[in-house]
């Protein structure tokens, strides 16, 4: 396995931090790319990973300047990117009839907008050297939709849309594009949900638990490996039987 460099975005959340160590665990050298954090989550992120080849970047993801600014730097302190996941993302969860145009436009600028800038930022580079791995975080909601969610809805089922046109232009240069789709994970979010309304969550799970954010991690280790090379446009769900689909 050659070591590669791994960018990726939301990279000290819950699913981040697990996508970075196993990244690292694969001997790829990861950057955390996330916005600025306390101290105390920074040392709390670097002490989980202690020992593995993770660095930490602060960049908004959804600001093309910020991406070119922090694309330069990690050339200059550590080389070209090889490997890239999108998983920045947030949440404005409400009806239509009640939301705003900035709850609308932030949840894609974040959740779309980022994964454009990246990827146009770092995909000549992948198609020069001959390889590339990109791997854009969406979500069950993206292919099921759900109540209050029209904006991430919306954000997510479009990455899939972009990821299979990347994937298009990108495959005879050695570069995959992939797209991978958490159910309900179990991070701050989901644990903040009511008991009971958890439970009847968890009983729809055909698995019959939610997911863990190692799960996401390993797809994402799985679809950036070399030998997935031939694995591309494809969206890869990690619900646990909860959406199902040809």
């Amino acid at each position: 396995m050659t070591a590669r460099i791994a960018l990726v975005t939301g990279g000290i959340g819950g699913i981040g931090t697990e996508i970075c160590r196993s990244l690292a665990g694969s001997g790829h050298k990861v950057i955390a790319c996330d916005l600025p954090a306390s101290a105390e989550r920074l040392a709390q992120f670097s002490g989980s990973l202690a020992g593995l080849d993770v660095h930490f970047e602060a960049a908004d993801a959804s600001r093309m300047d910020d991406c070119e600014r922090l694309v330069q730097r990690i050339r200059a302190s550590h080389g070209p990117v090889d490997i890239l996941v999108n998983g920045a993302g947030i949440t404005r969860d409400v009806s239509l009839r009640k939301m705003s145009s900035e709850q609308w436009h932030e949840v894609l600028r974040v959740n779309l907008d980022s994964v454009f800038n990246l990827c146009r930022l770092l995909a000549d580079g992948m198609c020069e050297r001959g390889f590339g791995r990109i791997v854009n975080i969406s979500s069950i909601i993206g292919q099921t939709g759900a109540f209050g969610q029209s904006n991430y809805a919306a954000a997510k089922a479009g990455m899939h849309g972009f990821t299979m046109a990347l994937a298009r232009e990108l495959a005879a240069k050695g570069v995959t594009v992939n797209s991978v789709s958490p159910g309900y994970i179990d991070t701050a979010m989901t644990a903040a949900i009511p008991g009971e309304l958890r439970r009847q969550m968890i009983a729809a799970i055909p698995a019959g638990r939610i997911g863990h954010p190692a799960d996401v991690a390993h797809a994402i280790a799985f679809l950036c490996a070399e030998e997935s090379g031939y694995l591309t446009g494809i969206n890869l769900p990690v619900n646990g039987g909860l959406f199902m689909s040809f």
